[in-house]
């Protein structure tokens, strides 16, 4: 996106892939059918120490614009929920797209060309793929740490620290949880099962997402789980609501109705999967079937507290947190304060948004900034 914008103003451009082919995240993300814009995108959809910085980029590259281009390439696309636009077929109809957007705008690409030993004098010099290249301006695009199977490096940051820029500290974020090994021996024999729930952070200070959650082998993923994982920091315990907006154990508390474990598992299979239900009554039986009884069940279904071991880390990460700090860069073109000619954006800038498309949108956006500027 950068590169294109640039090219249209008339810039001498190359992107320096340092990957075999350009696009791969892009290629695998949505199922590899590509979340590539949000409708509902805003400023509160993305963490960051500055929560105000991503606010003009956003302004000035909207879903909206972003749309224009897909629709101008035909690509057909579709919305899933909750505003995430999605391509009807392949994610590489949008690694085309901004291929031949790039071309047309006279970018030259290499891929295979990993940027090694950056020098900065007056303009910038660098080798990659066997070649010295020098330009006025070097903009670093390089992501984060995520997925390192698929390339990523600490680059970005090593570049930002390089020429004197702070950086917040990285985190793997939309990850999946690990659950401690007593947990995991609860509940981890059901991985596959998912159950809407509505998930939060005990402490506070994140908001709270309702979406599907999912037991895993090892622990707990789902849309719901990786939203608040972004949130999430040690030891901090998560409240999970199971079944939001409704009475689970109204039938138990009906005139002359059983009370015992089968009719609770008989309620709990109302609203939650038959394993998830079962395996949850076992674990969280009422202290006695009086009204106080059920009461408290009923509180544990609506707040059933698990602290997490973990995450599963950078290899399972859809995004990184944290990166090269915001009171480094111009909000309004990403350039550095420090350094002039040098651009930093993407992910590798610390901005990251919710699941469902945000983080593309922060690529292009600050891309655009950026790209107007260099």
């Amino acid at each position: 996106m950068c590169a294109l914008e640039a090219g249209r103003r008339g810039r001498r451009v190359i992107v320096l892939e340092c990957a075999d082919r350009v696009g791969k995240k892009i290629l695998i993300s949505g199922g590899g059918r590509c979340n590539f814009t949000n409708l509902y995108c805003r400023p509160e959809s993305f963490l960051s120490e500055n929560p105000h910085f991503c606010k003009s980029a956003l302004a000035r590259y909207t879903p909206t614009d972003f749309i224009a281009l897909v629709e101008k390439h035909r690509i057909p696309y579709h919305e899933k929920t909750l505003g995430q636009l999605f391509c009807d077929g392949s994610a590489r109809s949008i690694v085309s797209m901004l291929e031949e957007e790039c071309k047309d705008a006279g970018v030259q690409i290499l891929v295979n060309a990993g940027a090694s030993e950056v020098r900065h004098d007056g303009g910038f010099s660098l080798q990659a793929a066997g070649n010295e290249f020098q330009a006025a301006s070097l903009v670093v695009a390089t992501g984060g740490l995520s997925i390192p199977k698929m390339g990523a490096t600490a680059l970005g940051y090593e570049l930002a620290r390089q020429f004197g820029l702070a950086i917040v500290e990285c985190r793997p974020a939309l990850v999946p949880f690990t659950l401690s090994p007593e947990d995991r021996e609860r509940y981890c024999d059901l991985a596959g099962v998912s159950a809407e729930a509505i998930v939060s952070i005990s402490l506070g200070g994140a908001p709270p997402f309702r979406e599907k959650l999912l037991v895993t082998h090892r622990g707990l993923s789902g849309p719901a789980i990786l939203q608040i994982s972004s949130y999430w920091k040690k030891s901090t315990p998560i409240a999970i609501d199971l079944a939001p907006g409704l009475d689970v154990t109204a039938p138990l508390r009906e005139l002359n109705a059983r009370r015992d474990l089968a009719a609770a598992k008989s309620a709990f299979r109302i609203v939650l999967p038959n394993r998830l239900a079962d395996r949850w009554v076992n674990q969280h039986p009422p202290q006695d079937w009086t009204n106080r009884g059920l009461a408290e069940m009923e509180r544990l279904a609506h707040h059933w507290e698990v602290i997490p071991e973990g995450t599963e880390g950078y290899d399972k990460a859809e995004v990184t947190a944290g990166g090269v700090d915001t009171r480094e860069l111009s909000a309004k073109t990403m350039e550095s304060r420090k350094v002039p000619g040098l651009f930093f954006i993407g992910e590798v800038v610390d901005v990251t948004g919710h699941l469902g498309g945000f983080n593309f949108q922060w690529a292009w956006a600050s891309g655009f900034c950026a790209g107007q500027a260099v």
